[in-house]
């Protein structure tokens, strides 16, 4: 039992030692089977399955079912998810330079899409939330850029597809 608790606790060391990234970069994709962990190692993002705890969900309506998903940034900045050679989502941003673009996830969960050069964030994930709020997010209405913010529920507990159930801010 000890020789159980100590092999326990310094393969813990070991995985708190070990240096993840947390950016996903022009030349530096995420693949099925890698993860990105934000620097205080609040948050991991990678391709998952409907058993894991999951606060966010990129293409909830489109799943991959293989391992032949990658995430990365395309030739014209935009974050892409890609299922073999087709292209499920994307961030549909233009940028003038693509060697700056990263894609980080910081440690509040938000997987943000920077112009490195000036460290503009371009893109936030938590303008897209799913079925989870989490602090920093915001519901409702930008009135600046028309985005409206909500939750929608998953299909079942098992399939993170949109479901019949949202939670919207009113305007009044």
């Amino acid at each position: 039992m000890f020789l159980q608790c100590l092999i326990l606790f310094l393969l813990f060391l070991v995985l708190r030692l070990c240096a993840y990234a947390d950016t996903i970069t022009p030349t530096q994709p995420l693949r099925d089977g890698d993860v990105l962990v934000s620097k205080g190692a609040s948050f991991a993002l990678g391709f998952f399955s409907p058993e894991k705890t999951v606060v966010w969900v990129l293409n909830r309506d489109h799943p991959i079912n293989d391992t032949s998903g990658v995430l990365s940034i395309d030739a014209g900045g935009n974050l892409v998810l890609y299922r073999r050679d087709s292209r499920l989502w994307s961030t549909n941003f233009s940028a003038s330079s693509v060697k700056d673009m990263v894609a980080q996830l910081l440690d509040t969960g938000n997987l943000v899409l920077v112009q490195n050069d000036g460290k503009r964030v371009v893109w936030l994930g938590f303008d897209y939330p799913t079925d989870t709020m989490l602090p920093y997010m915001k519901l409702g209405l930008d009135r600046r850029t028309g985005l409206n913010r909500f939750l929608t529920s998953w299909k079942s507990p098992d399939d993170p597809g949109t479901g019949e159930y949202s939670c919207k801010m009113e305007v009044g």
